[in-house]
Order: C-alpha cells, then structure tokens, then sequence
C-alpha cells in the first residue's frame, strides 16, 4: 500500500504494515489470544480494504487507528478491545492514576475499613492498600467490558477482591500433609520432613505465612489433628527414648540391673506419664505459637493470614491430645494476666460425627470440651458430618469430610477419574488440595427493581447478568491457567494442590480445572421485602424459586462450560453498606428494602427479627440446601454463657446437618480486665476502651480494639440492630 500516514506532529511516514503487525502482537498478548499467520493476512486484508474504500494517499495516524481496529473488530473483537484500551492507555490512565491517588491520600490519612482483619494504621497494610487500588484499577482497565463495567458501577453485580484476582487464586485447603510429607522446597531452601512435632508446629506456620502470600482470601488446614498425629507420635518416641537412656545411664552408674527394670509394669507406667506429659507441653506451646504467629505476622497482602483448621475426627489418644490442647490454649486466651483474651486466628472448625461425639459415644468428651471452648471464645464452630444435606452425604459414602475454605465457602466434588460426575461406582471425590478462583455476587433486589422499573420479566433481566457472570467466570479461568507453576510452587511444585507437583515453567490449567468458581448472592430478605414486602420470617416462596432457578443456571452452564460453578452464600462485610448506596443512587429509599445501612448477608433472617435462636434454625434451612458452594448458619445466643443451652442448640444444628456458628459479642475492659458479654461501658470502672469480637459472618472481628473500631458505619448498624443474629 504506497500510502503515507501522517503522524500528530504533522510528519508524514510511509505506511508499514509492520508496525501494526507488532501493536496487533501486544495487543494479542495481553488477552492471551495466540494470532496465526492467517488471521495477519486477514488484517492485512481489511486494513488495505478500508484504506482503499478512502481513495486517499495520506492518512492520519487517528484514522489509521480506527481503520485497524475495525478490521481487528473482524478477526478478533477481543484483541480489537486490547487495540483500542491500549492506544488511549495514556488518556485514561492519566484519568486512573488521579483516582487511585485520591484512594491512596485516603488510605495514608483516614484508613480504610474494607477489611476488619487488617489494621489500616499500620505502613505495611497502608502500601499494601495502596498497591491493591491501583492493581484493581489496572483489573477494570484491560480485563472488564463495558456492559461488565456498568454492571459493577451500577452495582448489579460485584466482584469480589478485583485487586488481587488477575495475579493469584481465592480460598483453597491445602494438602499440607503432602507438602510436608518427605520435605519439600521453599524459598530456595529445603526443608526436611519434620521429627518432631514441636518442629512440626514451627514449619506448618511457615507453610500458612507463605502459601498466604500467594492468594487471597482463606486458607484451610484440613483435618490437622490427623495431619500432626504422626509427629505427636515421633514425639512420644522420642522422649520415651530418652527417658531409658537416662534411666539406663542412673543405673549403670549404681551397678543395677537395666533390663529387669525397663520390663517392670510400674517403671512403664511412670514412663509413659512423663512422656505424655511433655507431648502434651509440646502441644500446647505449639498451638500457642501458631496463634502468636497467625495475629501477629501478617501476610504480604497486608492483612494477617486467614487461616483456619479443621479437627475432631482422630479418636484415639493422640488425636484427642491434639484437639484437647488446640481447645484449651483457645479457651484460655492470649495475653497477660487478668487481661487475656481469644485470638481471632485460626478459625477453628470442629467436624461433628454422630457416631463419635453423640451421646454416650467415646468422643463426646471431645465434644464437651469443644462447647465450653465456644462458650468463651466463640469457636470453635461445628460442621455436621453426618446430619442432612451435601456434606453429609460425602461423607457418609465416601468417608471424606469437606471441610470449608475460609469462614464458609464449599468445593463440589471432583472425581478422580471422571472430574465433575463420577467415571463409575468406584470412583471417589477429592477435596482436599482444591481451591476457588474468586465469587462474583448478584445484587438480587437490584435486578428485581430493575425489572419493575423498565417492565421487564425478572428472569429475563436476571439471566443477563448471569450470563455476565459466567463470562468473567471462564475468562478468569482461561487467563490464570496460562500462569506458570512457579507463581506458587507450594501449591503448584510441591503438592500443595491436587495435581500439584508440575515443573515450575509449567502452566496451571491442568490442576485449576479442579477449582471451583463462585456465583455469590446477597441480600435474599431485601429481595423478598420487595417482591411482596413480607420477610424472609413472613414468607420467602419467592426467595426460595430465585434460588432454585439459579441453582439451576449454575447447573446447566457447568455441563456447557465444563467448569465447577457454585451457589455462595456471600458473606458481605462492607458490601452490606455499598449495596445500599448503590440501589439507593439507582431506586431510592425503599422500607425494609433500602431505608437502613445494611443489606442482609445471604440467605440470613433480617437481623432484627425477634425469633429464637430455633425459629432462626428453621427459617434459614430452607435455603441450606441450595447454597452448597458457601453456607454458614448462626444464631445470637442471648443465655450469657449457658453452656447447656449452647450445647443442645448445636446438637439441633448437628441433625440438621448445619455448620452452625455461636455469636455471644465478647468484649473486655482494657483498663481493668473486666469480661462481660455485649458491654458499652465497663460496669466496673467506667471506661470506654474496651476490645469487641463480635461474629462478622462465618468468621469473628474485632467490631471495637480499644475503643476504635475497624468496621464501616453501615456494619456497625447492622451489629447495633441485632437481636436473632
């Protein structure tokens, strides 16, 4: 093409299809879009096209622009998007980084409550903030389109972590037991297994802190009784044998016969009450350790590492030595004395089997002793495995217990041999070294007035964002697969997930197609409210069939995709705020819709419903069913700390196959000491600076650190109004 082209300055340069070649290139990359020599020719083609359709011999470098994005918009409308966002990266970000910086002032000089858990006070999670701003904007820029980004804007739609879903995965459970099993690489050095099990609690809190690092959201150590029970038994070994060599060593020293005395019942019994005595030490330092290290090391992300165990199911002595001591250094708190109090970090989850920790069964005493950990310090929380509903049934077919990602979130099964639906009778589901690869939530009251307002069919409207939903879902799942092992060799290198013992130059698809992704719902008591103005309490048929139908979405657009899409209970924090604003700015005020801060999380009774702790129960099985991806159901306990009550209230949530959270709203007096559930005021001496853990979702917060609270107005209201909750 003998054209010249004519660039802002006013020069003239001849035309060299090269030079879009290159741009086309980049553009290409950046959407991982592989272009073959065909689709160059075809560009080539269309641009020589639409330049002829001009008849001129000079063409600005603007049109130029259009005339190759017209025919990219041909080849590849993906790549014409790349096109298009890079050339006018300059203009845009100019607009970008002038909103990030407003973020980053804000950041620097008020703090931020997006996330109760991490302390925006400290120059760490400020960097950390300020990075995740700019990395969000960046996320919006290049992976979003237009329709996706006026859905988000609006706020029919959110997507959860936008900082942090272009570079890493969301909650998983790693397979730490593999990890640690012979040894295993970090950070450039090699760390063997573990001989003991003091060792052992030192090297699984350098496993979380760095396989933290390289995600977002929670990270879940599964069954830990069952993963430290070998090395409580190394330990056990271990002091044995020092024990007759120090025994043996006295004797030869008087000139007494050894052998006689290490066969004596009562020398094996003084024997075994001195090892157990120091296993149990070793335990007990070792919990209290982990949760030194998981409250106050925090991750790269700024926050400090989300990490819960999962325990209960060893029933011999060591695997109850394990739990007893993670329960007693909970209950007993940290810090010093007369003003101890629970640490936030792990979420410690207890997996409840009717016939271990029933009534009159041999690990009732676990059980018991779970209960009066919880009736202090919130946790553990109890996860049915042999109730009613999904998780239940896994485990009662397959003997595998699913323990959840995080505070609340589910993996749906992947089989062995056939992936989502099993090859045949023999083939069993894996759960452990799974993960998710992010939750985007629907604004269902939104759509629903949406709909009203433009005289739209609701499912209609639905159905379209939906379907946006899923395109983020499979694009996300096509961008990240393309990462190489190395971005997480925990996970990837060294077993940490299913699948994950891949060369570090290796891409990730094969192991993530195991990975589930999250269609998340919120505010279900808002829709209902606005559907016919009744409550969840009143009614909820309608909640109830927008669920089912989605559920049925999901379903379908997993035999079509072959990806593992999942219903989630979203467990909104500062979303209960922002979803309020956003239908406030569209629709306005609407009683018991949007006339307060908050929305409800998922499919929660409003919290100020005046129903018991077993009316809530009920109410809220309904949906239990239909929200396998990420559930959790709790209650307020208004009994003080009743520890019967609490105890045959779990035992109710156990035979509906709950995974039941207590809420008591602990706080204490930094000033005297005082404990006292629910105070304001210390009684005793007057003072407001007090500490308060208060249930935030399926995980605990502090609502108020010495007298200051991490959380958003709209969060605060919402713990205000509780009655149910």
């Amino acid at each position: 093409m003998t054209i010249e082209v004519e660039k802002k300055n006013g020069i003239l340069e001849d035309f060299d299809i090269d030079k879009v070649y290159n741009a086309v290139r980049k553009s290409a990359n950046r959407v991982l879009v592989d272009l073959k020599d065909e689709d160059l020719i075809n560009i080539y083609e269309a641009v020589k096209k639409y330049i002829d359709e001009k008849n001129k011999e000079i063409v600005s470098v603007l049109d130029m622009h259009r005339i190759v994005e017209k025919a990219l918009d041909d080849v590849n409308p993906d790549v014409a998007k790349s096109y298009k966002d890079y050339r006018n990266y300059k203009t845009d970000f100019v607009a970008m980084l002038d909103d990030v910086y407003k973020e980053a002032q804000k950041i620097m000089y008020i703090g931020d409550k997006e996330n109760s858990n991490a302390d925006s006070t400290l120059v760490s999670t400020k960097r950390s903030l300020i990075y995740g701003e700019l990395n969000k904007e960046l996320y919006k820029r290049f992976f979003l389109s237009i329709p996706e980004l006026e859905a988000i804007k609006d706020g029919y739609i959110y997507i959860h972590d936008m900082n942090a879903r272009r570079d890493c995965l969301n909650c998983c459970l790693l397979d730490v037991e593999k990890i640690l099993s012979d040894g295993f690489e970090m950070g450039n050095i090699w760390y063997n297994e573990p001989k003991t099990i003091d060792t052992a609690f030192d090297v699984l809190g350098d496993i979380i802190t760095s396989a933290s690092s390289q995600q977002y959201g929670g990270l879940t150590v599964p069954e830990i009784d069952k993963v430290l029970h070998k090395y409580v038994i190394k330990s056990y070994n271990k002091y044995s044998k020092e024990y007759d060599e120090v025994n043996k060593a006295t004797c030869e020293s008087l000139n007494m016969e050894i052998d006689s005395l290490l066969q004596s019942e009562r020398y094996k019994k003084k024997r075994d009450r001195y090892t157990m005595r120091k296993v149990q030490r070793d335990l007990e330092q070792g919990f209290q350790g982990l949760e030194y290290k998981l409250n106050t090391v925090g991750s790269s992300r700024g926050d400090y590492p989300f990490t819960s165990i999962t325990f209960g199911l060893q029933d011999d002595t060591f695997g109850k030595m394990i739990s007893e001591a993670c329960l007693k250094v909970r209950k007993e708190g940290q810090g010093k004395k007369g003003y101890k109090k629970p640490v936030l970090f792990p979420k410690l989850i207890f997996l409840y089997d009717e016939e271990l920790h029933g009534e009159g069964k041999e690990s009732e005493d676990i059980f018991d002793l779970a209960i009066d950990c919880s009736s202090v310090a919130m946790y553990p929380d109890f996860l049915s495995l042999t109730g009613e509903g999904y998780v239940s049934d896994m485990y009662k077919k397959y003997g595998k217990a699913v323990s959840p990602m995080g505070c609340r979130a589910f993996l749906s099964p992947w089989y062995q041999e056939g992936g989502i639906e099993p090859l045949n009778n023999e083939d069993e589901p894996i759960f452990i070294g799974r993960a998710n690869l992010g939750a985007i939530s629907l604004n269902l009251p939104m759509i629903l007035a949406k709909s009203k307002q433009e005289n739209k069919n609701f499912y209609d409207v639905l159905d379209y964002y939906l379907e946006l939903i899923r395109g983020i879902h499979i694009r996300t799942f096509n961008y990240l697969g393309e990462m190489k092992a190395k971005t997480n060799p925990l996970g990837f290198c060294e077993g940490g997930f299913y699948g994950g013992n891949l060369d570090p130059e290796e891409k990730i698809k094969s192991v993530i197609k195991s990975f589930t992704l999250s269609f998340g719902i919120t505010a279900l008591n808002e829709l209902q409210q606005l559907y016919n103005q009744k409550s969840l309490v009143e009614d909820g048929n309608f909640a109830l069939e927008v669920m089912s139908y989605i559920n049925r979405k999901a379903q379908k657009f997993k035999e079509e995709d072959g990806l593992l899409y999942a219903l989630y209970g979203t467990p909104a924090e500062s979303l209960t705020m922002k979803q309020v604003q956003q239908f406030r700015k569209k629709y306005g005020i609407v009683e018991n819709v949007s006339d307060k801060e908050y929305v409800s999380n998922s499919f929660h009774c409003h919290v100020s419903e005046n129903i018991s702790p077993i009316e809530k129960q009920d109410y809220e099985k309904r949906f239990w069913d239909l929200c396998n991806g990420g559930k959790i159901q709790y209650c307020k306990y208004p009994i003080s700390y009743n520890k019967k009550a609490i105890k045959d209230l779990v035992r109710r949530a156990m035979d509906l196959g709950f995974y039941e959270g207590i809420n008591l709203s602990l706080s204490y007096c930094e000033e005297c000491g005082h404990e006292e559930l629910n105070m304001d005021t210390c009684p005793k001496c007057g003072s407001r600076n007090l500490t308060k853990i208060d249930r935030m979702n399926g995980y605990l917060s502090y609502s108020r650190v010495k007298g200051d609270t991490r959380l958003n107005a709209g969060k605060m209201a919402e713990i205000k109004d509780r009655i149910s909750m």
